[in-house]
């Protein structure tokens, strides 16, 4: 039905959203609109839009068999009032619904209350004439037992049911000044604000029409998580790939083609410019080095250095991003490159705020199992698993990671972005399966001095026990102390299995332990320096 009031000329019209691109800050929402043109319209009005979307950015095309040239694009704010009629009638007989349910309980608590008053003022009317009737025994024991247990279940039974009456009554009285305070608020006209775009239009051919509208709007913005669970090594690693999205745009993205983007619309898209780059001494230091050399009086004013302003760079704006096509990134992309995720009609993200998560992918990947151990630091051993993207898989972009190992939490890790085909390396936390024991074995300080310097040796044993069901290669590391003196000198005299020393001091082993097997390390230096010397940091 046209309205009355909407020239001939102008036709409004209702579009659907049809897709959405997410990027990390904002959204490139498209609607379209199918419309029966007659020849006349010299205007087209899109209502309603929010009105935080960028009005310039916005860009209109279409197709159809009526022949259309468009014109240009203007915006219209409007404010609207809510329709309350249907919300004050609603609201108003839920509050008259409890006030009826009040009104019954306050009957009701009137009721028992009269119950329990006869109950009481028959007590008081009956205790002599039954203490008389028991002194003359015209009255059995028994009968005057049964009227006193009669009267005082009858008090019970009024007085729990009074309480129980009574006990609704704040909760009802809640509900009704929120009802009441609801009501308050709908009864105040809610001023709202939306914007009208309208497209000025030559139709040179009726028919149908096509018309499709884009437009950035901002409060919206998405990044990857990742669940990784991890089981038996012969299960591998099992990947979720998931996409949080949030959105408080106005608008409700459903059914819609979502798509999720890294690009990064309306940054320039030219090359930074540099700006002169000037050096100075400080402006007190200046004056000081000037007092001294002038051949006048110091009082006199010195002129100050006269500096170039640095000319302010303009950004850039690339006007012709939004007109782009968007593709998507093959898996041979380069780090830096833009990657895009499409999702045909499976957009559902209402504009609530709140966060809202997709499934990207889901992969099992093969990995290699290692445990590393640092036995000076901790007594147990962390295991890690090495994993190598799918070269035919799409880019794991930077986000955090929730890991799982044998269905429980372990805790949350950050991924960097990792291209097809690239390793990366996970924690997994520590394992109990290898158990580490490290003792002192020998502590000898040589009383003769050999060369005139004195030697301290020490040895350490450490045995690995492997209590898992499959085979476990460890890497464990040992700390040699390194010295910066010349008068103090270590040496590594013995290790089994053998090593060699570095020059950071870092002993580390790689062990391939079988299930259920026992390993011994064992290793021996030697501190040497002159006897007047103190060695200091030698904690053991």
């Amino acid at each position: 039905m046209v309205n009355p009031e909407t020239p001939f000329w102008q036709k409004p019209i209702d579009s659907q959203i049809v897709a959405v691109t997410v990027y990390s800050d904002q959204a490139l929402v498209t609607r379209r609109a199918l419309v029966s043109l007659s020849g006349g319209e010299r205007e087209l009005v899109i209502t309603p839009l929010p009105v935080t979307l960028e009005v310039d950015s916005i860009r209109v095309s279409g197709v159809g068999t009526a022949v259309v040239k468009l014109l240009g694009v203007s915006s219209d704010r409007l404010q609207t009032t809510e329709p309350i009629g249907e919300k004050v009638t609603q609201l108003t007989g839920q509050i008259q619904q409890i006030e009826t349910q009040k009104r019954h309980l306050q009957a009701q608590i009137d009721a028992l209350s009269l119950q329990t008053s006869f109950i009481v003022g028959l007590r008081e009317k009956t205790e002599d004439p039954f203490s008389q009737s028991l002194a003359r025994k015209n009255i059995s024991l028994s009968e005057t037992l049964d009227f006193i247990n009669f009267l005082g279940s009858q008090y019970c039974k009024y007085a729990i049911a009074v309480g129980e009456c009574k006990a609704q009554l704040p909760e009802l009285e809640k509900q009704l000044q929120t009802l009441r305070a609801v009501l308050q608020k709908v009864q105040t006209p809610q001023i709202q604000e939306s914007l009208n775009v309208i497209v000025g239009v030559e139709v040179q051919q009726a028919g149908e029409f096509e018309l499709e509208i884009a437009y950035m709007i901002p409060n919206a913005s998405w990044y990857s998580l990742y669940d990784l669970r991890v089981n038996n090594p012969s299960d591998g690693l099992h990947l979720s790939y998931l996409a949080e999205i949030t959105q408080s745009t106005g608008e409700n993205w459903l059914g819609v083609e979502l798509t999720l983007s890294t690009a990064k619309p309306g940054h320039s898209t030219l090359p930074p410019q540099l700006k002169s780059w000037y050096i100075d001494v400080p402006m007190a230091r200046m004056e000081e080095i000037a007092q001294r050399s002038m051949p006048y009086p110091a009082a006199m004013a010195l002129p100050m250095p006269f500096r170039t302003p640095a000319k302010p760079v303009k950004p850039e704006i690339d006007e012709d991003f939004l007109n782009a096509n968007e593709t998507v990134v093959t898996a041979n992309s380069h780090q830096k490159s833009v990657v895009t995720l499409k999702f045909p009609g499976e957009g559902k993200i209402p504009s609530d705020g709140t966060p809202h998560k997709i499934t990207i992918c889901q992969e099992d990947y093969p990995c290699c199992f290692e445990y590393v151990a640092i036995p000076k630091l901790a007594s147990f051993a962390y295991l890690q698993v090495h994993v190598k993207n799918n070269i035919n898989d799409v880019t794991l972009l930077p986000g955090t990671a929730n890991i799982f190992r044998n269905h429980n939490f372990v805790g949350t890790t950050k991924l960097e972005n990792i291209l097809p085909g690239e390793e990366f390396k996970l924690n997994l936390g520590i394992d109990k399966g290898l158990k580490i024991e490290r003792d002192l074995v020998e502590l000898q300080v040589d009383k003769k001095l050999m060369s005139n310097q004195r030697r301290v040796t020490y040895a350490y044993r450490l045995i690995i026990t492997n209590l898992l069901n499959q085979s476990a290669n460890l890497q464990l590391t040992e700390q040699l102390p390194i010295s910066r003196s010349e008068h103090i000198q270590v040496y590594l005299v013995e290790s089994k299995p053998e090593i060699q020393q570095t020059k950071t001091g870092i002993l580390s082993w790689l062990l391939t332990i079988a299930p259920q097997e026992q390993q011994e390390i064992y290793y021996q230096f030697t501190v040497e320096h002159p006897p007047e010397v103190t060695v200091v940091g030698l904690d053991i």
